[in-house]
């Protein structure tokens, strides 16, 4: 779903979403916390938005950001 909402090689500061496998989240450089958690939104918000679908999650989140 994430491949079909177009969202390989979206990025948020150094998080990106993998080009070869739109599952994986890749750190180009010194991707924050707070950089995988907004792009893990803007996924979320994106796929919602353009295929009328909630994904949820595999991680759990440990601590404030």
């Amino acid at each position: 779903m994430i491949e079909q909402a177009g969202l390989k090689g979206a990025r948020v500061g150094e998080a990106e979403v993998s080009t070869k496998h739109a599952n994986f989240i890749v750190n180009r450089g010194n991707a924050t916390a707070h950089d995988v958690m907004q792009l893990i939104q803007h996924v979320q918000n994106e796929v919602k938005r353009k295929l009328g679908y909630d994904l949820e999650t595999e991680i759990t989140v440990v601590g404030e950001l």
